[in-house]
């Protein structure tokens, strides 16, 4: 019987994380899960995966405001797992760690939220991605997804200092895929419109955000984190194979109007 692949997902117990485990468990995949805070939530969802779908999870607590982390967190799954197949770096930041980050441009704070929103995202992006390549060789290759944001491609209120860290970690995805392509490694990004999420629902204008989305959308609806999770899975899956360095837009439309 073939050996099942494993996927690592940071920051899984809400919204889209929480899909996207949910999504490669769902079709037999291993799931390596990360948490900020809360580890009886996250230990009840490593349970549920595996008794409704029969494959194996764990959880792991993560701060990827502490990129040291990630090298312990690979060395904890090592234990756990006989290999990596799939990196998806997702985990986010909001609340008082983006203050002087999330705001209008005059107000940001470079030193402070708007530092924190770029270790984030681009550094928790590279530090996970270098850790998880070093696995990926051992077993002939893999796939690696960061996610990202249509708010670097429009204007979004307040969104300047997430916006703009989308755009760098796409990039960056550019980058890392033209380097690992020898190693069989295919490096994409999915940048999602605004999604129902409790991260979302954390912006000051969330009404307004969501209001204009619906109004915007060819499909007269918010994205949810299963929209987003299936482009994930997607660009992990074989039939991707011969892409990578590429930005998926799921955004229902939203970037047309």
């Amino acid at each position: 019987m073939e050996e099942r692949k494993t996927v690592v997902v940071t920051g899984a117990t809400r919204g889209i994380g929480r899909a996207i485990v949910e999504k490669f468990a769902k079709e037999g995949v291993n799931v390596a899960f990360t948490y900020n805070s809360n580890e009886k939530l996250a230990e009840e969802i490593a349970r549920d995966l595996e008794e409704r779908y029969g494959i194996k999870a764990r959880a792991y607590r993560l701060n990827i405001l502490k990129l040291e982390e990630f090298k312990p967190l690979f060395e904890a799954i090592d234990q756990d797992f006989d290999r990596v197949d799939y990196f998806v770096s997702n985990a986010m930041i909001y609340g008082r760690s983006v203050v002087g980050g999330y705001g209008k441009f005059m107000k940001l704070r470079p030193m402070k939220g708007l530092l924190n929103i770029y270790i984030a995202t681009v550094g928790a992006f590279v530090s996970g991605s270098q850790e998880a390549v070093k696995r990926m060789k051992k077993v002939g290759g893999g796939a690696i997804v960061t996610l990202s944001s249509t708010g670097n491609l429009v204007y979004i209120d307040n969104y300047a200092g997430h916006g703009t860290n989308k755009a760098a970690v796409e990039a960056m995805s550019r980058y890392a895929s033209t380097e690992l392509g020898e190693f069989n490694i295919r490096v994409n990004a999915v940048s999602g419109g605004p999604i129902e999420t409790d991260a979302l629902r954390a912006f000051t204008n969330y009404q307004e955000v969501k209001e204009e989305t619906i109004k915007r959308s060819a499909l007269n609806r918010m994205g949810t984190p299963d929209d987003i999770a299936g482009a994930v899975y997607f660009l992990c899956s074989d039939e991707a194979g011969w892409i990578t360095g590429q930005t998926l837009i799921v955004d229902g439309g939203t970037t047309f109007k």
